[in-house]
């Protein structure tokens, strides 16, 4: 016979009430494999229900919206943001295509036929492969991951991230295209992009640490089919370098709208400053490679020395390659290689300037 104490307090399955129907606040534990009770929410919000409450949110605010987005700095704010991931996405899809053949199909066994055993020459050998790899940095950074993952001596893999978006044909006929009066921008680009590859990978086998790059795992890449592996590779890397692509792309805009173009002119009478100021620009423009040197060629008020630093510095140091690198390899590797990346190429650059132009 059941009494009133064994009875279950309604809405509370499994509870205990005490004689006079009220909890007592004891409750015995769920049994195993017992479905936790279900929230109006879920567990979690997903991207189905953010993007239905962004749709309401544009629905309900429209005639703001639209009334914003007259302003012309609204304007030149999305017609940078826009232009910028229109050039940096095909590469970025590229790379993260060849990352993932690369993760999946390329056994391990290929780089330590391919590459020299000693690191201190596998680091040329990974800056002059990227000679021959058509690529933006956007694409060079899940190359350069995969590469790691796959045994690659880190200072290798980080030598061909840096050459691989400087040197190869692409970027070199865009520069000859844009500097038709200046070939020798063309030689002192592709020597001065080289050289830095090459330095700041001895700079990594000297003085780089290997808990300083924090690779994510990948669980979907273990005991998956080839095909499997590929797509699940590609659809991390994309959402993954993806994202901060579009943070960096949107802090590259808000930067250029900011800048009064005034203040241009202004630096470029000074020698010393317009090539810091150029090596900055470049920082925050985070112009695609194959498309920056048509830039550089406008600002034609700025000594080549100057520009051709703009030209070095863009591919290798850039906010938008600051946020994916800082994805990729983690936030401790980023705020150490970033400025070191940024001063040597510097140098680099001004030293190959005075030489070849």
């Amino acid at each position: 016979m059941t009494t009133d104490t064994d009875r279950a307090v309604p809405g509370e399955p499994g509870g205990r009430a005490s004689a006079g129907g009220v909890d007592t606040g004891t409750r015995p534990p769920d049994p195993a494999g017992a479905e936790p009770p279900r929230r109006w929410l879920g567990d979690r919000i997903g991207s189905v229900e953010i993007l239905a409450a962004l749709l309401i949110i544009l629905i309900i605010f429209r005639e703001p919206i639209a009334a914003a987005l007259d302003d012309p700095r609204v304007q030149t704010w999305t017609t940078v943001f826009v232009s910028i991931m229109v050039q940096a996405v095909p590469f970025l899809v590229f790379g993260v295509l060849l990352s993932a053949v690369i993760a999946v199909f390329v056994p391990r066994s290929f780089w330590a036929k391919a590459l020299p055993r000693h690191p201190a020459l596998a680091v040329p050998a990974a800056s002059a492969a990227g000679v021959v790899l058509p690529g933006c940095e956007c694409g060079s950074v899940p190359i350069a991951g995969s590469l790691i993952r796959r045994g690659v001596t880190p200072a290798a893999a980080l030598a061909f991230l840096l050459a691989a978006p400087a040197v190869n044909p692409i970027v070199l006929t865009a520069t000859a295209v844009a500097f038709p009066n200046n070939p020798e921008m063309v030689l002192a680009r592709g020597v001065a992009s080289l050289i830095v590859a090459m330095i700041m990978g001895w700079l990594w086998l000297r003085l780089g640490r290997t808990e300083w790059i924090r690779m994510p795992r990948r669980p979907e890449l273990d005991d998956a089919s080839r095909g499997r592996a590929f797509w699940a590779a590609v659809r991390h890397d994309v959402t993954h370098a993806g994202g901060f692509l579009v943070l960096g792309a949107m802090a590259a805009a808000s930067i250029n709208v900011l800048v009064p173009e005034r203040w241009l002119q202004t630096l470029a009478d000074n020698p010393w400053l317009s090539i810091l100021a150029l090596a900055l620009l470049a920082v925050l423009l985070s112009l695609c490679s194959e498309a920056d040197a048509f830039v550089a060629a406008s600002l034609s008020q700025f000594s080549l020395t100057s520009r051709l630093v703009f030209l070095v510095v863009g591919p290798m140091v850039d906010l938008k390659l600051i946020s994916m690198q800082a994805g990729v390899f983690g936030r401790r590797f980023a705020f150490r290689f970033a400025p070191t990346t940024f001063v040597v190429a510097l140098l680099v650059a001004v030293g190959a300037g005075a030489v070849l132009l």
